[in-house]
């Protein structure tokens, strides 16, 4: 399965004098949490063409030894990569870039294309040579035919979000012109922004907050946008008004950075909502409520407010080190637990603390870091989540593991406590789940939570 969980921003100005690709360098570090693997740009100048760079790493390893003024253009593209299956290697960065009859194609993805294999078979045998695993190389080609086709790009876009199946953000470089489209279920976030002569989409507003763009809407599922002449131009797949919505839980549970808004909701508030809601399911006699840093800091905060039991820090992370839940394999989640969180023992020590985290999804990372907490001489420990048992797999790009190594599968809660070690283990329910975001259940994906997924899944 070719599955990536990204970071994309796409900056379009209509002053041809203008060089957007060190804003889009900002706006990706905005965007750095959404992958860690690899980044890269590409811009398109009506002189010189497409130009783009890509490397490994942090955006600042990636960029380390270029200078970003050699990405001279007035629009361009750019993206933050990490993998789950596949394997990271330079030949998957993006934006994927290739030629074709008029010139370039560049494509930026954040999503999975859950018939990626099948539609990868049909373009090798109709002639396409194929160099890096990565479903933005499909996407480059499958523009490229049907652009033969119609000889109308706004066409060809729309034509290829009929027959592929998945989640999908895009932002699609075509020489000089830019190109968003969102998947017609809107599974992944996109939004737009503004700034004197630019016109900016990207994964999430922070993006647009770093460089000082004004946010104007998110784009709508199923939406095709064309930026030219400072323009929004609007065009919807045909099919899209008989799609029903399915916005991506986790994005608000876990994903997301807290200072984003994604679909109208401002994602601190519904982490904040989490944490009241957990308190109303699970009242719990505490010394302090804490966070398992960052993630969890707001929901911890709403419990403390509903409940008036102090918040505070126990756990100390290491900013210099990533997120445990996007590192690619087991033995490296297990070397970053060790070296990014801390107990801090005069906080713990003999005290009972109600200790809130986002998630469980194979309980590895949870067990470590309850182990810590025990050896500080922590008296008591009430573990709460943030969201229901994890039993499925996730499809559409967010790394979750196969069904068998997700904990809550084959064990019941009572099971799951025992295994980490707390005292009581509450999971919120999925009705307070979704009162906490304030989205209507069936405009959401919940696959990973109930195994009723919006598209068809092919394994």
């Amino acid at each position: 399965m070719l599955k990536d969980k990204c970071g994309i921003i796409g900056i379009h100005s209509s002053d041809s004098s203008k060089e957007v690709s060190s804003l889009i360098y900002y706006g990706l570090y905005a965007l750095q949490h959404r992958g860690q693997e690899s980044a890269g740009i590409a811009v398109h100048n009506k002189e010189e063409g497409l130009k783009y760079h890509c490397g490994m790493g942090l955006l600042s390893d990636a960029f380390k030894n270029f200078e970003i003024s050699e990405l001279n253009g007035d629009v361009g593209i750019g993206h933050v990569r990490y993998s789950s299956n596949s394997q990271p290697k330079e030949e998957n960065c993006q934006p994927f870039v290739t030629e074709f009859d008029d010139g370039f194609i560049a494509v930026a993805h954040n999503g999975d294309i859950v018939n990626a294999v099948s539609i990868k078979n049909q373009l090798i045998d109709e002639g396409y040579k194929f160099r890096s695993d990565s479903d933005s190389e499909i996407l480059c080609y499958l523009i490229e035919r049907e652009n033969k086709k119609t000889k109308n790009f706004i066409k060809a876009i729309e034509n290829i979000s009929k027959f592929i199946i998945g989640a999908y953000s895009l932002v699609i470089l075509i020489n000089n012109d830019l190109y968003i489209l969102r998947d017609p279920a809107g599974m992944k976030p996109l939004v737009i922004a503004n700034k004197d002569d630019l016109l900016i989409a990207a994964s999430e507003t922070v993006a647009f907050d770093v460089i000082g763009a004004k946010y104007i809407r998110d784009v709508v599922p199923g939406e095709i946008i064309h930026f030219k002449d400072n323009k929004i131009n609007s065009y919807m797949i045909d099919s899209a008004d008989l799609t029903k919505n399915a916005h991506c839980m986790f994005e608000y549970v876990y994903f997301a950075r807290p200072d984003s808004i994604i679909d109208k909701k401002n994602v601190y508030q519904v982490r904040l909502n989490i944490g009241k809601g957990l308190f109303k399911e699970f009242p719990i006699d505490a010394d302090v409520v804490m966070p398992i840093p960052d993630s969890s800091i707001p929901a911890a905060i709403g419990y403390s407010r509903a409940s008036g039991i102090p918040y505070g820090e126990g756990l100390i992370k290491n900013r210099y080190v990533g997120r445990t839940f996007i590192m690619p394999t087991q033995e490296k989640r297990d070397l970053a637990v060790k070296l990014k969180i801390n107990p801090l023992v005069s906080e713990l020590k003999d005290k009972k603390i109600v200790l809130v985290d986002d998630s469980i999804v194979r309980g590895t990372t949870s067990k470590s870091l309850i182990k810590l907490l025990r050896d500080t001489g922590v008296k008591e420990i009430h573990l709460l989540i943030g969201c229901p048992p994890v039993i499925a797999p996730c499809f559409y790009g967010v790394a979750m593991a196969n069904k068998k190594d997700l904990i809550a599968v084959d064990h019941s809660v009572e099971e799951v406590k025992e295994q980490l070690g707390v005292d009581s283990l509450g999971y919120i329910s999925l009705d307070s789940l979704v009162e906490a975001i304030d989205i209507p259940a069936d405009e959401l994906c919940l696959a990973c939570i109930t195994e009723d997924y919006p598209t068809e899944i092919l394994i």
